[in-house]
C-alpha cells in the first residue's frame, strides 16, 4: 500500500496569526519535510492507566513500532496535553481522550521540539523576567509550552480527536476562536447527538437527499447551495449518501461545511428551536433527518421558522400539517422555495385546478415545490393531450403528484404501450384520471410482467382490455401480496382456475377485493344463508360489489318472504325501482 504523506507543519507562536513568524526567531530554517503518516505514532498503541497516571504502551510485533525512546517520549507528550486540557477546564477524563485521539496534532508538538531542541533555539521562546526555556526545562514541559504557544487553547487536538484531519482543526479552530474549549467540547457532543443519533434510517435519509438533489430545477438560495456542496462532499465518500447519518466522516464533513453552528448557543437558541419542532408534531428521532438535509436550518431559530410556516397557512397548509411536510422536504424552509411556491400555486390557478387539489399535491409531494414552473407545464400539457385537465388534473396531481416530476419521454412510453395493447387516447386519459400511479411505473419491470401474469391466470388476451378498463388498479397491484392470496382464497372454496379466468375477464375488480372484510363473508352468506351453490359467482362475479348489509341481506330477505327463487344477477342487478316492480308487486302510481 502506497504511503499517505503529510508535511511537517512549521512552528509558530500564535496561532491566530496567519502571517509567516521571521525565521531568525521562531521558524525552522530546514523547509518543510514530507514523511510517511505511517512513520507517525499511532493512538492504538497505548492506553492510559488511571492508577499510574501514565500511557502504557500496548504489545505490538509490528516492524514500525518507534524505538524504546520514541514510545516514551511520546508518552510523556500524551501526559503533557492531557494536563494543558486539564488546565483549561477540561476533565481529567475527556483531556486523556483527547490526548489519545489526536496523533497528528501531538506528532507536531513533538517534531517541534525535537527541531528546536536540534538547533538550540529555546532561548528565542524565553520572555523578559522568565527562566530560559532550554533551561532545566524537561520534554514534557518543552511539549506542554509548545502546545501554549500554538494559541488554539486546546481546539485543534480537540477536533481532530473528533474525526477531523489537522488542516481542518486548524482551520475550524481559527474560525472558532472565541470559543471556550469546555463550551466547545459540550456543543460539539449536544450536535453530534442531534444529527447522529436515533433509528437505523441511515439509508432512507441518503435516499431522501439524493431525491430532493435530482428534483430541484430552480436556482438555489445560498442555504441550499451550501447543502448541496455538503451532500456532494458525502456522495464522493464510500457509501455516499447512504452513509449520511450513520458515519463519523459525515460528521467530520459537517463541522468543515458548517462551523458556524458550533458558535450558537445550545440553551438559547437550538434547543428552544428542537422544542418548537417538537410542539408542532416532529417527534425528536425524525428530527435528524431534517437537520442533515439541511443544516442551515438550524440556524434560522424559532421566530424565523414561524414566519415560514405562515407562508404555507396562506395555501392551507396549517402548522400542524406543517410538522408532517417539514420532514417529508426540509428545504420548504428556505427563501428559494418558499418564494417559488407563488409561482408553482399560480401555474396551476390558471390552468383551473382546484384550490384544495393544489393543496393536496403539496402535502402529499411537497418536492413539487423544487421544480420550476417551466418544467411542471411539459407534463401538464401531456396530460392535455389525453383530455386531462382543470379538475380531471386535479385529481392526477392530488393523488400522484410526484407524475409531475417525470420525463415527458417516460410518461409517453406508458401511453404507447397502453395504446399498443388496444386502447385509444380517449380511454388511456380515462385510465390516467382513475389511476394516475401506472404511468409512474416501468413498462418493462412493471406493465408487461402484470399482463403475463394475467394471462398465465387464464385471461384471454382480447378480454384484457376491458378487465384494464374496468380495474386499472391491477396493473399496479403486487401478485405475491395482492392477487395470488386472492386466487389461492377462491381456489379453496372450490372454484376452477378457469372459473377464476372467467370472473376476471368479466369483473376484474374482484382481484382487489379484500379476502377477510369482502370475499369471505360474502360467499359465507351465498353458501350459508342463501344456500346457493358457490359457482352462482362465477356467472355473476359483480356480486361481490354490493354491499352485505345494505343490499345482499335486505334484498334476500324480500324474497324469501315471498318464497321467490332467482338468480344473483336478477336480485341485485337491478335497481330499487325496478326490483320493487318485479319481486314486490309495486306497480307504481
Amino acid at each position: 500500500m502506497a504511503s499517505v504523506f503529510f508535511p511537517i507543519p512549521t512552528i509558530h507562536r500564535s496561532f491566530e496569526s496567519s502571517t509567516p513568524i521571521p525565521i531568525n526567531r521562531f521558524s525552522l530554517s530546514q523547509p518543510r519535510s514530507l514523511l510517511p503518516l505511517d512513520s507517525c505514532p499511532f493512538r492504538s498503541r497505548f492506553h492510559f492507566s488511571p492508577t499510574s497516571s501514565r500511557f502504557i504502551p500496548l504489545a505490538s510485533t509490528s516492524s514500525d513500532v518507534p524505538p524504546d525512546d520514541s514510545l516514551h517520549s511520546l508518552e510523556e507528550a500524551r501526559l503533557a496535553v492531557s494536563e494543558y486540557l486539564q488546565r483549561l477546564g477540561v476533565s481529567e477524563e475527556e483531556s486523556v481522550s483527547i490526548a489519545s485521539n489526536s496523533p497528528r496534532f501531538l506528532k507536531m508538538l513533538v517534531d517541534g521540539v525535537r527541531e528546536l531542541d536540534e538547533t538550540s533555539m529555546w532561548i528565542s521562546w524565553s520572555s523578559e523576567g522568565e527562566r530560559p526555556v532550554g533551561d532545566g526545562f524537561g520534554f514534557k514541559e518543552k511539549v506542554a509550552l509548545m502546545a501554549r504557544e500554538k494559541g488554539d487553547n486546546g481546539k485543534v487536538a480537540f477536533l481532530e480527536s473528533a474525526g477531523m484531519n489537522l488542516s481542518s482543526a486548524m482551520n475550524v479552530a481559527r474560525y472558532l476562536s472565541g470559543e471556550m474549549l469546555p463550551s466547545l467540547i459540550y456543543k460539539v457532543k449536544y450536535m453530534k447527538e442531534l444529527f447522529f443519533s436515533g433509528s437505523g434510517d441511515g439509508k432512507f435519509i441518503g435516499k431522501s437527499a439524493r431525491r430532493m438533489m435530482t428534483n430541484l430545477s430552480i436556482p438555489p438560495d445560498d442555504d441550499v447551495q451550501q447543502t448541496l456542496s455538503f451532500f456532494e462532499k458525502i456522495e464522493a465518500r464510500r457509501g455516499g449518501l447512504d452513509m449520511l447519518s450513520s458515519n463519523e466522516e459525515s460528521f467530520r464533513l459537517l463541522l468543515e461545511s458548517f462551523p458556524r453552528m458550533l458558535l450558537l448557543s445550545i440553551q438559547s437558541h437550538v434547543k428552544p428551536m428542537v422544542e418548537f419542532l417538537e410542539a408542532i408534531g416532529i417527534p425528536k428521532e425524525r428530527m435528524r433527518g431534517i437537520f442533515l438535509s439541511f443544516p442551515p436550518i438550524i440556524f434560522f431559530g424559532t421566530e424565523v421558522l414561524k414566519s415560514r410556516i405562515m407562508t404555507f397557512e396562506k395555501v392551507g397548509i396549517v402548522e400542524m400539517e406543517f410538522g408532517k411536510l417539514l420532514p417529508k422536504y426540509p428545504w420548504i424552509t428556505s427563501n428559494c422555495i418558499q418564494g417559488n411556491l407563488k409561482q408553482i400555486v399560480s401555474f396551476f390557478e390558471l390552468e383551473k385546478v382546484p384550490n384544495a387539489s393544489i393543496t393536496d399535491a403539496i402535502r402529499s409531494w411537497p418536492l413539487i415545490l423544487g421544480s420550476s414552473a417551466s418544467k411542471l407545464e411539459l407534463m401538464v400539457d401531456s396530460f392535455d393531450e389525453l383530455g386531462v385537465r382543470s379538475k380531471k388534473l386535479g385529481q392526477v396531481i392530488a393523488t400522484s403528484p410526484q407524475l409531475l416530476l417525470q420525463r415527458p419521454q417516460e410518461f409517453l412510453q406508458v401511453v404507447s404501450y397502453l395504446e399498443e395493447i388496444g386502447f385509444d387516447k380517449e380511454s388511456v386519459g380515462r385510465i390516467l384520471a382513475r389511476c394516475p400511479e401506472i404511468f409512474a411505473t416501468s413498462v418493462e419491470k412493471t406493465l408487461r410482467r402484470k399482463l403475463e401474469f394475467l394471462i398465465s391466470i387464464g385471461v384471454s388476451k382480447t378480454h384484457l382490455p376491458r378487465a384494464i378498463r374496468k380495474y386499472p388498479e391491477l396493473l399496479v397491484s403486487d401478485p405475491d401480496r395482492t392477487l395470488f392470496p386472492r386466487i389461492r382464497y377462491l381456489r379453496q372454496r372450490g372454484l376452477s382456475k378457469r372459473d377464476i379466468a372467467f370472473m376476471v375477464g368479466r369483473f376484474s375488480p374482484l382481484l382487489g377485493y379484500s379476502i377477510e372484510e369482502v370475499l369471505k363473508p360474502k360467499l359465507d352468506f351465498l353458501v350459508n344463508v342463501m344456500e346457493k351453490p358457490i359457482k352462482e359467482v362465477v356467472e355473476y362475479p359483480r356480486y361481490f360489489s354490493y354491499s352485505l348489509e345494505k343490499k345482499i341481506t335486505p334484498r334476500f330477505r324480500v324474497l324469501k318472504e315471498r318464497n321467490i327463487e332467482c338468480n344473483l344477477k336478477d336480485m341485485l342487478g337491478k335497481n330499487d325501482e325496478e326490483f320493487a316492480v318485479m319481486f314486490m308487486g309495486d306497480k307504481g302510481t
